[in-house]
């Protein structure tokens, strides 16, 4: 009878006491990538805050590196491009233009991560594996972001320049609404998500590789060092995404620091049919070379990326199209690391609160 008893008691019926254990990775997962799209936009929107204010210094040194013309000190290295900025305008010159990053990042990562967890799920078809399903998800979410994001990167970059003569945030917006028009605001959208798509197709597929290569290094302690992993995934991911793209980089920080030639051509020429007095054509065609773009920066037959990348090169060789690569790498290796870091923490509280409520 003790035997019969004890048979008993092993019966299947008992067998989900030790389970949970076996079950407890399969849970986290599930959790991990069944969040609420709400919540997917809350993690990706602090996070996108948090990499593009830290790392902004940064930013603003690639920005004056990329911006080519005869502006009053031509950058040609990261040291000289720093000490350029401090000697003439001070500490304060690298947060220039903060206030449109930070009206900017947070709502265009919302979407960026949303979009990409959304998409992530829907191409993947439950393989986590799966590479392209990553680099497809990665491209819709920077044609979305980048629909929010581009207004306030032109505003930000505009300010982030010498001599840019814009006051402030509001003033920008304003001022380019009035003489340039909306579409002045969305002049590089085109070059944006022409580099912007190859980057987070590079970005997000070396991301997800490295992350669960970094993790199947030692299992073990996987979920102890979720932090580390994600960090140094990220760094990999955004230096090589970054040193890939800086051609579309250079393009599209001229396009958005230049006012097009056609609208300058367009406001002189009727300056000068109001007046016919010689000294007043030399004043406005003096003053129509100061009008050629920010800080003195070139101007442009066309608003075409061709256009553009012909001025690059006459200028300043092939070379000129790698300008700035090494500050744009110097910011995407540790404002990825940061921005996953971040995110994915966020998606573990989310997962936790989710978790507590269920239970």
């Amino acid at each position: 009878m003790a035997t019969d008893a004890t048979a008993k008691f092993q019966n299947p019926d008992f067998r989900p006491v030790p389970q949970p254990p076996d079950f407890h990775p399969e849970v986290t997962v599930s959790a991990h990538d069944g969040l609420q799209f709400w919540q997917f936009m809350i993690a990706g929107s602090v996070a996108g805050s948090v990499e593009h204010m830290a790392m902004f210094p940064v930013d603003t040194v690639k920005t004056h590196m990329q911006a080519l013309g005869s502006c009053p000190i031509k950058s040609v290295s990261v040291r000289h491009a720093l000490q350029s900025i401090m000697k003439t305008e001070g500490p304060s010159a690298l947060y220039r233009g903060i206030g449109a990053m930070g009206l900017g990042a947070g709502p265009a990562h919302a979407v960026y991560f949303s979009v990409y967890e959304v998409c992530k799920k829907y191409f993947s078809h439950g393989n986590p594996n799966n590479s392209m399903a990553h680099a497809i998800s990665g491209v819709c979410a920077t044609v979305s972001s980048d629909a929010v994001f581009t207004p306030m990167d032109m505003v930000k970059q505009r300010l982030q320049l010498s001599n840019s003569g814009y006051k402030g945030v509001w003033n920008c917006i304003k001022r380019v609404l009035s003489s340039e028009g909306l579409g002045a605001f969305y002049a590089s959208y085109r070059t944006t998500v022409l580099m912007n798509a190859p980057f987070t197709a590079v970005h997000f597929s070396k991301y997800e590789a490295s992350k669960k290569g970094l993790m199947g290094i030692s299992p073990e302690t996987a979920d102890d060092e979720r932090l580390v992993v994600h960090a140094t995934a990220g760094a990999a991911a955004g230096a090589l995404a970054a040193a890939v793209t800086t051609p579309c980089d250079v393009v599209k920080t001229q396009l958005q620091s230049s006012l097009g030639s056609n609208k300058i051509e367009g406001i002189v020429k009727g300056l000068l049919r109001g007046s016919e007095s010689p000294c007043t054509k030399d004043l406005i065609a003096s003053n129509c070379e100061a009008m050629e773009g920010v800080c003195g920066c070139d101007r442009f037959k066309s608003g075409s990326i061709s256009d553009v990348i012909k001025t690059i090169v006459k200028k300043d060789g092939y070379k000129g199209l790698m300008r700035g690569w090494i500050p744009r790498m110097l910011f995407h290796a540790p404002a990825a690391a940061i921005c996953w870091s971040t995110y994915e923490a966020g998606k573990s509280f989310f997962q936790e609160l989710n978790h507590n409520k269920d239970g």
